[in-house]
């Protein structure tokens, strides 16, 4: 067993897991019997980010029929639902849908009853949250019986909801043709379609897409064709997907097969890029995977790379994982990224959280599993590394947030109308990697624990689970555990880890990445001492010979010092920049954020530069709140007025309400915000420029999670952004 390093944990308004029992347990026949499965009996799911009536009908399957219209960015057509009540007595269907859905009719039908035309059906909208709301469809009382199929038909328009991103071309990396694309994680679907907008129920599904000709569709389907003549994409997904996972991209796109299967889309002017830096290791890394976690069971494992305005880094959209083409300029964040994505192919996507209240389920058994992969693939050494700089950021936000902030459990207590996506947070991925890191150490063999998981996943694929489906589930598997009461061993308790707020109840030993780790801690040491080392004592570290997860955790412990004496800037800069220039944007924006912090002038230059060239959130934002925190935000509205129009709308929210802190900003009719001054200090509320107000949340400290430590946040890969 692995050496723990414990460290103190606070308790805070403990919550227990729903409870599971009955079933069977498969794989080891040495296993005992009574073992937690999917369908085991447990008390009724509550989503209270959903506003349907899930829990009442089975979704067997669902089509969509949609005409894609560039020149005025809708989506029209209809949606078609195969549903089945499992309750008697229910009268009305309630679908999550959005306001930026325009509903034209609803319609029901039996199949098999004879019946030869639809029945047309009322309906009504509710206000539900300010991410969503509530679709109330009255149905015919002899239609709905308990176990009759029937058909929902619902004729709609997509309008300007979160989850479609209509691109211009300017918006678009070859600026020749428009683009769309949809991000549905994790409560957004509802305004592509109406739908069970949650988690906990899953469906396989079809779709009918027709565009304008030259445009190619993609979408997270298993299988696909394409009619020339009539300019017509069908999609069939015939594994159960959450609604979340339905994703959708068309525009300017072509391909090159990198392995069996395994393709890469990208626009023409970035694909040989796309290819040259992932080329053949798709297949490897699927084929590592497979080797410790059982079959990939999507058949395909595609990769679509999208323009910067793309929310986030990337998405596990199934069968066609979505990235930023901007990372692809950032080797190892690349290798990590897509790995990560393809774990999800089986923690997350196979296996999926039952509510967004667990979404450490789905990504701390994905970053354990992205690290398995790593550590076979590339060494424990580089894997160790990686770690580091992820702890070292989950720690960094912790000091910002204080360990009694409830937003640090793994099971976070949704309020209702909190939006799952403002919470998530480096605790679901690296708090939940710590936990399940844990329990690979109980069981005293990480290869013993790659078989349980290789049957966890054949036990619960295709279902949607809660915490203690996993962990009642271990202990089946491991019953010297069991007996031995390790759920509840003095100080690691599993509901402490589970309810507790604070850091991690222990970290994995990271030793093994000590000849890669210990330089960087060494040279950051000769930086902090208050005065430039001699360049004798710098000889020794050769920062163009190190790889970029060395510079970054260099980078971040560096900022963790900030502010810096002048001289030692100073000194800095001439030994680095340079070298930081040639460099990719992760180290860049690092070192740009040690710049603006440290208000070292002479390098401002370089802050524009980035800033003009980079277009996406994720290089953007943090050095325009870092810029503002400090003083010099005249430079950047200046740098903001600059490039507002190659940014893409939403983004452009974002900044003006970080530039103007206030509710509203003067826009032409184009929304590129008009020149205005930021507001002085005395200026009054009345005169000065606002901008929309934040996301609600439920507490101050939730939306410190969400904002606080801009260097935390470059380090959460793949976690939604709230537009």
């Amino acid at each position: 067993m692995a050496e723990l390093h414990q460290t103190p944990a606070s308790l805070c308004c403990c919550r227990k897991s729903l409870p599971v029992s009955g079933a069977r347990c498969v794989g080891d026949s040495s296993q005992p019997s009574a073992c937690p499965g999917p369908g085991a009996p447990r008390c009724p799911l509550i989503d209270v980010a959903s506003a349907s009536n899930f829990r009442c009908f089975q979704l067997r399957h669902f089509h969509l029929d949609l005409r894609l219209n560039f020149a005025v960015k809708e989506m029209s057509g209809w949606l078609v639902l195969d549903l089945v009540s499992v309750q008697p007595g229910i009268h009305t269907l309630i679908l999550d849908s959005h306001s930026s859905l325009l509903i034209h009719s609803i319609d029901c039908k039996v199949p098999g009853s004879g019946q030869e035309e639809p029945v047309s059906l009322t309906y009504r909208v509710d206000p539900f949250t300010d991410y969503g709301s509530t679709l109330n469809i009255s149905l015919p009382t002899s239609a709905v019986k308990p176990g009759q199929l029937i058909q929902i038909t619902v004729r709609y328009t997509t309008t300007d909801g979160p989850a479609i991103w209509w691109l211009d071309s300017e918006l678009t990396c070859g600026q020749s043709r428009p683009l769309v694309f949809t991000q549905g994680h994790s409560v957004c679907n509802r305004s592509f379609f109406p739908c069970f907008d949650t988690p906990a129920v899953k469906s396989t599904y079809s779709a009918t897409v027709r565009v304008p000709d030259g445009v190619t569709v993609l979408m997270s389907a298993s299988r696909s064709s394409y009619s020339k003549q009539d300019r017509v994409f069908q999609f069939s997904m015939e594994f159960p997907v959450p609604s979340y996972l339905v994703a959708l991209v068309a525009g300017e796109l072509q391909h090159v097969d990198v392995g069996p299967r395994s393709r890469l889309w990208a626009e023409p002017c970035l694909l040989s890029c796309a290819v040259k830096k992932l080329g053949g290791s798709v297949e490897r890394w699927l084929g590592v995977a497979e080797e410790l976690f059982g079959p990939y069971l999507w058949g395909r494992c595609d990769i679509v790379f999208l323009p910067p305005s793309f929310p986030i880094v990337a998405m596990e959209n199934p069968c066609l994982t979505f990235i930023i083409a901007s990372i692809l300029e950032s080797s190892e964040f690349l290798l990590i990224d897509v790995i990560h994505e393809i774990a999800h192919g089986w923690f997350g996507n196979a296996v999926t959280n039952a509510t967004w209240e667990e979404m450490w389920l789905s990504e701390g058994l994905a970053t354990y599993a992205q690290r398995r992969i790593t550590t076979e693939a590339y060494g424990e050494t580089f894997t160790c590394l990686e770690t580091v700089v992820r702890l070292d950021a989950l720690h960094r936000q912790l000091r910002l947030l204080g360990d009694n902030n409830p937003v640090s459990k793994l099971q976070v207590k949704f309020e209702p109308g909190v939006n799952p996506s403002t919470l998530m947070n480096l605790f679901t991925y690296e708090k939940g990697f710590c936990f399940v890191s844990y329990l690979s150490q109980v069981c005293g063999d990480y290869r013993r624990f790659d078989g349980f998981l290789r049957d966890y996943i054949a036990q619960f694929k295709f279902k949607s689970v809660v915490a203690q489906d996993l962990i009642d589930y271990f202990l089946c598997y491991f019953p010297e555990l069991k007996d031995a009461a390790v759920a509840q061993r003095e100080g690691l308790e599993f509901e402490r880890w589970l309810n507790g707020c604070g850091p991690p109840l222990c970290e994995p030993d990271l030793s093994a990445g000590g000849a890669l780790i210990q330089p960087v801690q060494d040279l950051c040491d000769l930086w902090r001492t208050g005065t430039p080392p001699d360049l004798q004592s710098l000889m020794s570290f050769d920062l163009s010979a190190w790889s970029t997860f060395q510079i970054v955790l260099f980078l971040d412990r560096m900022l963790d010092h900030s502010p810096l004496p002048h001289d030692v800037m100073l000194s800095l800069s001439s030994c680095y920049s340079s070298l930081f220039d040639g460099l990719n944007a992760e180290i860049q924006i690092r070192w740009l954020q040690m710049v603006v912090r440290n208000t070292f002038h002479p390098d401002l230059p370089r802050v524009r530069a980035f800033l003009h060239k980079h277009t996406s959130r994720m290089y953007t934002v943090p050095l325009y709140e870092d810029l503002v925190a400090g003083v010099m935000k005249c430079v950047a509205v200046e740098i903001f007025y600059q490039t507002q129009r190659r940014l893409h709308p939403n983004l452009r929210r974002t900044l003006q309400q970080i530039l103007f802190q206030t509710t509203a900003t003067p826009t032409n009719q184009n929304g590129l915000t008009l020149s205005v001054m930021p507001p002085s200090p005395s200026s009054s509320p009345s005169t000065s420029a606002q901008v929309p107000p934040p996301a609600t949340t439920a507490t101050a400290s939730t939306a410190a999670a969400t904002s606080a430590g801009t260097t935390a946040a470059i380090a959460l890969r793949d976690v939604n952004v709230s537009a």
